[in-house]
């Protein structure tokens, strides 16, 4: 009776636990994500294990882990950098129709993963693809041919600047597009860049 009552109140604290660090389906867990699911999995086991061992042994070790996540996000909707070191930044492994082999070694990412992907997209062959975009979470997204892959360039004010790296421009550019516009960078909720054309949602206009 005590491990069946023990197994619903951490079922309910997990799922608490979930519910504040935010949605996620499992195929959109980042590796931060997945190595704290792992970790809370483990932790809820201690307390199973002996029917005599404290809940706290499992409750307080996995508040921490909610707490030092929450903290991380909120971190990194703040700060480019700790979100790209956290979460990694989408790998560009076609473009313009040509595959990135160098960026495809640094992934260690194979020319079978490759395919294998393209298929399961229905896509029949990389002669198809115009632009292919490794995510974070290790899934392909896939613009083909006669389409356009929007490049963001700033998210809630923050420049992407592997992106503009990616086009050849520099944040002076950037810069210089804003003022014309008379658009402070503060005032940028989202741009994004495709055709050869900057497009820019401002937080003004919400």
């Amino acid at each position: 009776m005590i491990l069946i009552l023990k197994t619903i109140f951490l079922y309910f604290f997990i799922v608490i636990v979930y519910r504040i660090m935010g949605k996620k389906e499992v195929g959109q867990l980042g590796i931060m994500d997945l190595i704290v699911s792992i970790l809370i999995a483990e932790l809820a086991a201690l307390a199973l294990e002996d029917v005599n061992a404290s809940l706290w042994i499992s409750i307080i070790p996995i508040t921490t882990l909610l707490v030092i996540q929450v903290l991380l996000s909120i971190v990194s909707l703040k700060s480019t950098k700790v979100r790209r070191f956290i979460d990694g930044t989408p790998k560009v492994i076609i473009k313009n129709g040509k595959l990135m082999f160098k960026e495809m070694t640094k992934l260690r990412y194979s020319l079978d993963d490759l395919i294998s992907q393209l298929r399961e997209q229905g896509i029949k062959s990389i002669d198809e693809v115009n632009f292919a975009v490794l995510e974070n979470n290790g899934k392909l997204s896939i613009f083909e041919q006669g389409s356009d892959y929007p490049l963001p360039l700033i998210l809630d004010g923050v420049i992407d600047t592997y992106v503009l790296h990616e086009i050849r421009k520099d944040e002076a550019w950037l810069m210089t597009l804003l003022k014309k516009r008379k658009i402070p960078l503060s005032d940028v909720f989202y741009a994004f860049y495709t055709k050869e054309k900057t497009f820019i949602i401002k937080k003004s206009e919400l």
